[in-house]
């Protein structure tokens, strides 16, 4: 289940609380509103520290205007088998930032830059984030956007929460020039990030690429 731009409480109670109980439930709407509150202020921090660690702080009052947020509510099921099944076939977010949380059934894993896939194994206590291609794209390739997916294992259903940041459409995504020289030269021109996602989804339905695939979708879109 998912809710566009969840950072506004009330489309929390008309696009998933009524949906699930038509007389409401007011305890679940502040709950999810709470944890929403509590994840885009943690995101918002760690893009702060991103941006400073590149001297870019300059730009932190932009990149939040111009965010929005959306709440993904997922299940991932035991296997029917005692075997190995994919929940998430392996593929890079293409939005700014992810944050997950999830219960204590494992299953995320992570592809290092040599091809390795590794386990993830977290406390309950713990966030998950991942670099999206679109801050991938911004920060001109200073920060990879990595690979994942979710292969299920043993008796328990997966359940996380993920939390994705994304840009408003409109917003023109272009490498700040602090990171472009002699030495770093501009490696993806500046894009529409809706008309990305516009092109890709035609891409998806005229049957071109998969909509998991592992491939570096807007890398290969906007690369100069």
């Amino acid at each position: 289940m998912a809710v566009d731009d969840a950072h506004i409480a009330e489309n929390i109670e008309q696009c998933l609380t009524t949906s699930l109980w038509t007389q409401g439930n007011i305890s679940f709407s502040k709950t999810l509103a709470s944890f929403i509150q509590l994840t885009s202020e943690l995101e918002k921090t760690i893009l702060k520290m991103i941006l400073e660690s590149f001297g870019l702080e300059k730009y932190m009052d932009e990149l939040t205007d111009i965010a929005s947020y959306q709440l993904r509510i997922m299940k991932y099921e035991k296997p029917k088998a005692n075997e190995q099944t994919i929940g998430v076939p392996a593929h890079s977010d293409s939005n700014i930032m992810t944050l997950l949380y999830q219960n204590e059934v494992n299953g995320l894993k992570i592809q290092s830059k040599d091809g390795e896939w590794m386990n993830l194994k977290l406390s309950p206590n713990s966030f998950i984030v991942i670099i999206g291609e679109c801050l991938c794209v911004w920060l001109n390739g200073r920060l990879s956007s990595p690979y994942h997916r979710v292969l299920m294992k043993g008796n328990d259903d997966r359940y996380s929460l993920g939390l994705f940041a994304t840009v408003r459409g409109g917003y023109m995504v272009k490498v700040p020039t602090e990171l472009v020289d002699d030495k770093n030269p501009m490696l993806f021109k500046p894009h529409d990030h809706e008309e990305f996602l516009k092109y890709f989804s035609s891409e998806v339905a005229k049957g071109v690429v998969k909509s998991g695939a592992a491939i570096s979708r807007l890398k290969t879109y906007c690369a100069v």
